[in-house]
């Protein structure tokens, strides 16, 4: 099998050298090329370049959330098809949503043997991807969430201290959310978001809105976080969203979302959170986010500026995955 493997050498959990055994394991069943990020985008860039020449059957990226963000976009850049290369993952960064959810392990070297096991095995998925519009921009495609509001603003200053210089660590990220609970209490009353669904009236006043193509929806060190425990690849998407900030609602929602899901033994869907100001909506295939001002919006863990009005939609089977 002809592959493309798009290294991030920044990525947070992996060496050099690290990254040469991966590269020597994979060359072992693969006929490979290597290619490493050099910019934001690049990995996007590598990606749709190896989708449009149609030279390989497999693109693999190595690194976090984001490199396989910007992979998915770049096989995606012409829509789905059966032309399009199948994608593997094998985890580098901090946190590793998607490969997680894919059920993968979090260790690259864990991982990479699991994805050779599948390739032998010829095990594949298609998983269905969120994607989401807005005007004058191209389509962007999401694996596991994309939000607006509080938590993509949560997600900007983590970024912003990044760029300083800081580790991203889950530590960081619960830090700047205190910081940005404690500094943001014009919404945490009344907030300038709107969900509208076609034939559903619309839901004003919204704080935050995540939106969940899987769940969990991120993981706090081991521990994973389930505003929309229902959301799956095999669905459309998932809604979760807060009219009001309180502290004492807020913590109440912040012990919902952590407490372990049970299984479903009698087929229903595992409970979430759930509360006078809680929005909770299942499998939508499309729906709009429209603000009374621009908040800052995110995809994936990437912060990608504010915006006022964001259209999404659920796509199924839209990429075949290995596992």
């Amino acid at each position: 099998m002809r592959a493309l493997l798009v290294v991030n050498p920044k990525a947070t959990t992996t060496s050099g050298r690290t990254r040469d055994v991966l590269i020597h394991a994979l060359r072992s069943d693969l006929k490979l090329d290597v290619a490493e990020t050099q910019y934001r985008g690049h990995a996007g860039d590598l990606a749709r370049q190896a989708a449009e020449d149609g030279t390989v059957d497999l693109v693999v990226a190595l690194g976090g959330d984001g490199t396989v963000n910007e992979t998915v976009n770049g096989l995606l850049a012409h829509g789905p098809g059966e032309r399009v290369p199948r994608l593997a993952v094998v985890p580098g960064g901090s946190t590793n949503v998607f490969a997680r959810a894919l059920g993968l392990p979090n260790d690259p070297v864990e991982a990479t043997g699991a994805l050779l096991d599948a390739l032998e095995h010829r095990r594949e998925r298609a998983i269905g991807l969120g994607k989401a519009l807005t005007a004058g921009e191209p389509d962007r495609w999401f694996t596991f969430t994309a939000g607006l509001g509080f938590d993509a603003g949560v997600v900007g200053r983590v970024e912003r201290q990044r760029r300083a210089g800081r580790k991203s660590t889950h530590a960081l990220y619960v830090m700047e959310a205190l910081r940005h609970y404690v500094t943001e209490r014009e919404h945490r009353r009344s907030g300038p978001i709107t969900l509208e669904i076609n034939g559903r009236e619309p839901v004003p006043g919204m704080v935050m809105a995540i939106v969940s193509n899987t769940s969990p929806w991120t993981f706090l060190g081991s521990r994973p976080v389930f505003p929309s425990p229902s959301a799956s690849f095999e669905t459309d998407l998932d809604i979760f969203g807060i009219t009001r900030m309180t502290a004492f609602r807020t913590a109440r929602t912040v012990r919902q979302i952590l407490r372990p899901q049970p299984s479903a033994e009698d087929g229903t869907h595992p409970a979430g959170p759930a509360g006078k100001h809680v929005v909770s909506y299942h499998d939508v295939r499309h729906f709009t986010l429209v603000s009374q001002e621009p908040v800052p919006f995110q995809v994936d863990g990437d912060h990608l500026g504010d915006r006022s009005r964001v259209s999404f939609t659920g796509v199924r089977r839209a990429l075949r995955v290995i596992v």
